[in-house]
């Protein structure tokens, strides 16, 4: 008789996500999956009725429960709920986040066939409403985020970091858990520990979760102008971290910028460069937006053009104070060898 997959603990860090939540706790809870599994739902200081929702669902699932996070902060939610949790297999899921069916019983097998520490797939972004199909048009296409496979797509392999996770309980314990200053990039911090310890993090198509996009231009440009500020934070905690695709975006406000300034002041043929700008993302949107309805199609150069420009300006005026403050608190890999 072949023996019990492992049993799985899913951790959910949730902070105003009545929207989504009872519908992720249902991908969580129908997985094809025979071990048994339990759900921590780290409950953060929500305006809407998010704890509310997350008590019903405790009410109806035994296998659900809930602990507080006051702070609010990600890292803080996840540490709490890993804290909180009991198997050996721990499962990242945000609460706008959809499993696949057969997520989990991949994640477990490739865990074994790997031996990673860690591994993850493709958060795959989905809208229910014209803006938030242009979204997940724009979130899903090489023009809006270069080569990053975890959007994209790509051969499975090694990684530098991957979408959410799927971790060995031992190696969260190994490293203690998340940074919590990394209020931003928590993930990213964590296995590049896991990596410096010797710990593999492993990327695989076969991952998918589906991702629900932001629901305004306000609430997108505030999600990418935080991603740039921690990328810089990233950048400075680790000099080997930066690429071209990260420099991108602020190469880009930087150009817009000039070309307007000459443009306005010196000659006209700087605008030029923003008005290359634009005929790119509209050339790009055009490949990006099949099968969407006009609509939608209309709002992938804003789309495009939001996550550019904000992500660019988080990264330019991303505080040195900040990278400091998180350096400061940076912890050494933890060897498996000298684990007390």
């Amino acid at each position: 008789m072949p023996a019990a997959p492992p049993a799985v603990s899913v951790i959910m860090p949730v902070l105003d996500e009545e929207r989504h939540l009872r519908d992720s706790v249902r991908h969580i809870l129908e997985q094809e999956y025979a071990g048994e599994m339990e759900v921590v739902i780290a409950l953060g200081p929500s305006s809407d009725r998010t704890d509310e929702i997350a008590a019903e669902l405790v009410r109806e699932d035994p296998r659900v429960h809930t602990v507080p996070n006051p702070t609010g902060r990600t890292p803080a939610a996840l540490n709490a709920a890993i804290k909180a949790s009991r198997h050996p297999i721990v499962v990242r899921v945000d609460g706008h986040g959809m499993l696949s069916p057969n997520y989990i019983a991949t994640a477990v097998r490739l865990l074994e066939e790997t031996g990673a520490q860690n591994v993850g797939g493709i958060m795959h972004a989905e809208g229910e409403n014209d803006w938030e199909h242009a979204v997940a048009a724009a979130m899903t296409s090489r023009i809006g985020v270069g080569n990053a496979a975890f959007h994209t797509g790509g051969e499975a392999g090694p990684a530098d970091t991957v979408y959410l996770g799927v971790f060995r309980r031992e190696a969260l314990e190994q490293q203690g858990g998340y940074n919590e200053e990394f209020i931003r990039a928590q993930d990213w911090e964590l296995n590049f520990r896991i990596r410096e310890a010797g710990g593999l993090i492993w990327f695989s198509p076969e991952l998918k979760v589906q991702y629900r996009p932001r629901p305004s231009v306000r609430a997108l440009a505030k999600q990418y102008k935080d991603y740039g500020r921690w990328r810089h934070v990233v950048a400075r905690y680790h000099s080997g971290s930066i690429n071209l695709r990260y420099l991108a975006p602020p190469t880009a406000v930087c150009a817009i910028a000039a070309g307007l300034v000459v443009g306005a002041a010196v000659h006209p043929l700087g605008f030029v460069i923003p008005a290359g700008y634009l005929a790119a993302i509209a050339a790009g949107s055009v490949p990006a937006g099949k099968g969407l309805s006009l609509k939608a199609r209309l709002q992938i150069p804003v789309a495009l053009a939001t996550m550019h420009m904000s992500w660019g300006f988080g990264f330019l005026t991303s505080p040195r104070s900040l990278a400091q403050k998180v350096i400061a608190s940076r912890r050494p890999a933890v060897m498996a060898s000298t684990q007390a």
